[in-house]
This record gives C-alpha cells, sequence and structure tokens, in this order.
C-alpha cells in the first residue's frame, strides 16, 4: 500500500473505538498506534492535580440502548454516538415524554446523529437522529446505560525521535473522540505516518521529535503539567487535526503570531490553496501550549477547521468522509515543515564588501547545464546579500519569492567556498 492507503486503513480500524477522555477505549486507540511506533504509555491517577484541573474520575461503557417492547430502537452497538460521552449509569423504564429530556438531535440535520458529551457535570443521555425520534410512537422505553464512572487514570502517550541536540519540535493530536475520523483519527494516521518517515530518514534528525497522543484538553494540561521543567525544551510545535477531509489546508497560527514554526508553515502553503488564521483562545489543544504562561510555539494544522463542515462532530464524520489523498497532502506539508525546520540556520557573509567573485570559486561553473541556473544563481546572491546575521535562510528565500531548498543548496555552496559563517558557530 502507499501512505495513503495505510492512513486510510488506520483510521477505519480506529474509528469503531469508544473513546473519551479516559477509559479503555484510549487505551485500546494507543494499544493499536503502539503496533506502529514504539509508545511510552503513561497512566495519571484520578484525583492528581494538573495546573488549575483534577484529573476525573475514569469513565467506561459496556452497553447502552432504548427499547420497546423489547425491540432496540437506539443501540450503542450500532454507533457509538448514541450515549452522550460520560453518562452515568441507567436502568429505568419511562414514558417518551420524559425520555425526551435525555435525547439529542440535529434538527437542520435529520439523517444525521450528533456528538456529545458532559465530562464535568454528572448526566446521562442518549444522541439520535432526528428523522428516527419523529417514528418514535408515545409509550412507555426501556432505558439503560451500562456505565462506570470510578476512580482511575487518565492514559496518554507519547513517542520519541530523538535528536542531535535536546530542543524540541512536538505534534500533538487528540485521542478522546469516539467514532468521528476526521476529527481526529486522521489527525492521529497523519502522526503515525509522519513519525515513521521520520525514523526511516538516514541519521539522525537535528531536532528532537515527540510525539503526543493525549485526550483533548485535559490530556494537553496533564502534558503540560508532568514537563513544566523541561518544557523549554520545546522549540516548535504543531497540533493535527482534521486531517483528512477534502477542504484546502488551514493554518493556525500560534499565540505569538511570528513564531518560527509560523513562518515556516506560511511558506510551505505559499503555493497551494490554504488559508492562514490568526490565534485565538478556542480550538484544540493548540490554545493550551500557547497559554501565556507557557506562550509555545505552537500552531494548528488542518484542513476545513474547528467546526467548519457539515459533518463536524455528527455521524456524518465516518471513514468515507476521509480520503487517502488528503491524508497524503496533509502529511506532505508536514514533511515539508520539517524540512525547513531542520534546515534553516542564520549564516555570516564572510565578504560582505561588494560582492564575492564567485566564477573563480567555481561556483557559477558548477551551474552550467542546471535547468534551475538562474534560480540558483540568484539564490546565492540573495543568500550573501541577506546574510547579515538577523535573516535565517527561510526569511531569505519568502523574501526572494525562491523555494527554501534553493536558499540552503546555495547557502550549503557558499558555505563549503569558505563564504559563509554559520552564525551559531
Amino acid at each position: 500500500m502507499f501512505p495513503g492507503e495505510d492512513m486510510h486503513a488506520l483510521v477505519r480500524r480506529l474509528y469503531p473505538l469508544c473513546r473519551s477522555i479516559t477509559g479503555d477505549g484510549v487505551r485500546e486507540t494507543l494499544a493499536v498506534v503502539g503496533e506502529h511506533l514504539d509508545l511510552t504509555v503513561h497512566e495519571v491517577p484520578t484525583g492528581t492535580q494538573v495546573l488549575d484541573w483534577t484529573v476525573p474520575q475514569e469513565w467506561n461503557i459496556r452497553d447502552a440502548y432504548i427499547a420497546r417492547d423489547g425491540e432496540r430502537v437506539v443501540d450503542f452497538q450500532e454507533l457509538n454516538l448514541h450515549v452522550v460521552g460520560y453518562s452515568v449509569p441507567v436502568d429505568e423504564t419511562m414514558p417518551l415524554a420524559e425520555l425526551r429530556e435525555h435525547l439529542h438531535t440535529l434538527p437542520d440535520q435529520p439523517a444525521l446523529v450528533p456528538y456529545r458529551t458532559s465530562y464535568y457535570a454528572p448526566t446521562w443521555g442518549f444522541c439520535l437522529a432526528q428523522s428516527t425520534l419523529d417514528r418514535l410512537p408515545e409509550g412507555d422505553y426501556e432505558v439503560r446505560i451500562d456505565s462506570t464512572l470510578a476512580d482511575g487514570s487518565l492514559t496518554y502517550a507519547e513517542h520519541v525521535v530523538p535528536g542531535q541536540v535536546e530542543d524540541e519540535v512536538i505534534v500533538s493530536c487528540h485521542v478522546c473522540h469516539p467514532s468521528l475520523a476526521n476529527d481526529n483519527m486522521a489527525g492521529v494516521a497523519v502522526a503515525v505516518e509522519l513519525a515513521r518517515w521520520l525514523a526511516l530518514t538516514p541519521g539522525n534528525p537535528y531536532y528532537t521529535y515527540r510525539f503526543i497522543f493525549a485526550p483533548g484538553t485535559i490530556g494537553a494540561i496533564t502534558w503540560l503539567a508532568r514537563n513544566r521543567e523541561r518544557v523549554d525544551r520545546v522549540k516548535h510545535g504543531v497540533v493535527l487535526a482534521c486531517a483528512g477531509d477534502r477542504g484546502s489546508l488551514t493554518y493556525k497560527q500560534s499565540r505569538r503570531g511570528d513564531a518560527e514554526i509560523d513562518r515556516v508553515l506560511a511558506h510551505v502553503l505559499r503555493d497551494r490553496p490554504h488559508e492562514i488564521r490568526e490565534f485565538s483562545p478556542y480550538g484544540y489543544d493548540e490554545r493550551q501550549y500557547c497559554s501565556p504562561g507557557f506562550d509555545l510555539g505552537v500552531g494548528s494544522l488542518t484542513r476545513t477547521p474547528y467546526a467548519g463542515y457539515p459533518e463536524y462532530h455528527t455521524s456524518g464524520d465516518d471513514p468515507d468522509f476521509v480520503t487517502p489523498e488528503s491524508l497524503v497532502d496533509t502529511l506532505e506539508a508536514c514533511q515539508e515543515a520539517v524540512g525547513i525546520l531542520e534546515r534553516n540556520r542564520t549564516y555570516v557573509n564572510l565578504s560582505p564588501y561588494g560582492e564575492p567573485q564567485l566564477g573563480r570559486r567555481g561556483l557559477y561553473s558548477s551551474l552550467g547545464g542546471r535547468s534551475d541556473a538562474k534560480d540558483a544563481q540568484l539564490a546565492m546572491l540573495w543568500v550573501l546579500n541577506l546574510s547579515d546575521g538577523t535573516n535565517d535562510l527561510l526569511a531569505i528565500a519568502d523574501r526572494a519569492r525562491l523555494p527554501f531548498s534553493a536558499v540552503v543548496a546555495a547557502a550549503d555552496a557558499l558555505h563549503a567556498a569558505g563564504l559563509l559563517k554559520d552564525d551559531c558557530v
């Protein structure tokens, strides 16, 4: 299989698992991911203080249904979205009028089942299609939710690709949603493939890459709370979500707005359909990494963004909504971003008084016959002119409107000829 098919197969496999912010569904999800990557799995006990939050009780569910005359009219076994996440146990018989207070539908999308949760307020409920509700006759219904809410733990996992330096790039995705394919099993699948690609790259990368698979909000907060003493190693990061729909790529900037990762993703997306959005404290876990006390350079990469498509948080977000081609496109954008982060450096021109003679150093002759000779020559001139210790290679590529790869190649040639010095050396 090619990467798109591999990723799509992983989305399909993970899709049926009933995930929440805690519980066996998260563990089962991480066990599948662990077949592809070496994971360090963490269990954080209920009641643990994590920043301003407390790890909640663990929720697990075995079965749930609404039945009339012994026939299930709403069945958790058919679709786990049918149960409001974190519903407390119920075993009652009640009239439809009373049951309606616990039913959630989408009247404007009558064929779809919504996704609803109630993590921090004990209650129960069912989600169903409005068309199903409209067909239910008055009368008594058997209502059963076989769940437990008890002390346990919150589970998250990490995969680390060692680098030449301890400075880190984090790639974070949430693993708390039940049967929602784009949000966020597509993000998980792209993260897995990106980590596998990094591991296959010859030699260690420059940065250390840390992949975080955690429940949304409380998971990222827990990771930050448990890593406060070393969080300053995080130099760049991206939250992956909604990575497989047919929309064009969207990048949401970090809180800083001008972090290196913001500039990198702007460059990556420059020549393809895209949207760049400013930071807002609403969305996915970038808002935790970018909270003012941490203010990390972490943005968010999606296709159609948060709540931006009709299938969002509904049964319409199934594996058929995700395409292998879109997964590959998202992966390639991530790979290109990694390539820029790995090679972006700041240089100083060692012959800054007038343009140095490139011909006698063999730099012009080395371009003979190349189809991109003009771009390569321009790149050398731009690198020489802007390498004053204040412009990195990405800034030069952006100002010159040249591919980053051309600017890197020029810098390598000029450095080898003794005309540039790495400003970090």
